[in-house]
C-alpha cells in the first residue's frame, strides 16, 4: 500500500476539521495526518502521494502556516508524486480572490514537478474571481464553511472517492 500522508494549515480549525473529514472517509489508506507548522520537508518527501489543505485569508493570501512553510517546498522534489489539493474559502466576503491560497499552493507543488488530481467543478459557487481554477474547474475540492457548511460532508465523501483511485494506484 502506498504511503499517502496529509498536510494541512488551519488557523481557526476548519481546514483542520475538513483533514479529519478527509482522513475518516480514506480510513486505513492514509498513513498520517500532520499540521504543516509541525512538518519538516523530509515529511513530505518520504510520502507517495500526497494530500495538500490551506484556507485562504484577507486578500487572497496563503495560511499563515503554509505561507511559512512554501519556501521549505522549494527543497522537495515532487517529480511525479501525485498530489490532491483541498482549500477553504469565503465566496461572499471576498469574491474576487476566492481561495487564491489553494492556488497559490497548486502553483507551488506544479514547480516542483507534482502531478496534481482530485479536479473540482466551479458548480454550486458563486465567485467572481479566483487563481485556483485551471480549465475551467479548481485545482482541488474547495469548501466554503462561511457560506455553505452544509454542503462540506457531501462534497468531501465525493472528493475521496474520486481521488482515492489514483492515491492508491
Amino acid at each position: 500500500m502506498p504511503d499517502i500522508r496529509l498536510f494541512y494549515g488551519s488557523t481557526t480549525g476548519n481546514t483542520e476539521r475538513v483533514a479529519e473529514l478527509i482522513h475518516a472517509e480514506l480510513g486505513g489508506s492514509l498513513a498520517a495526518m500532520t499540521n504543516i507548522a509541525d512538518a519538516q520537508p523530509d515529511d513530505l518527501e518520504a510520502a507517495d502521494a500526497l494530500i495538500l489543505g490551506t484556507s485562504t485569508w484577507e486578500s487572497g493570501e496563503l495560511q499563515q502556516d503554509w505561507d511559512q512553510f512554501l519556501p521549505k517546498l522549494d527543497q522537495i522534489d515532487l517529480t511525479g508524486k501525485k498530489v490532491a489539493l483541498f482549500g477553504l474559502g469565503d465566496a461572499a466576503g471576498f469574491p474576487d480572490e476566492f481561495v487564491n491560497g489553494l492556488g497559490t499552493l497548486a502553483a507551488k507543488v506544479k514547480q516542483r514537478g507534482g502531478e496534481l488530481i482530485g479536479p473540482w467543478s466551479t458548480d454550486g459557487y458563486e465567485f467572481v474571481g479566483s487563481t485556483a481554477l485551471t480549465d475551467g474547474n479548481f485545482v482541488g475540492l474547495v469548501l466554503d464553511e462561511d457560506n455553505q457548511p452544509e454542503l462540506t460532508d457531501d462534497r468531501v465523501k465525493q472528493w475521496v472517492a474520486v481521488i482515492r483511485p489514483a492515491l492508491e494506484g
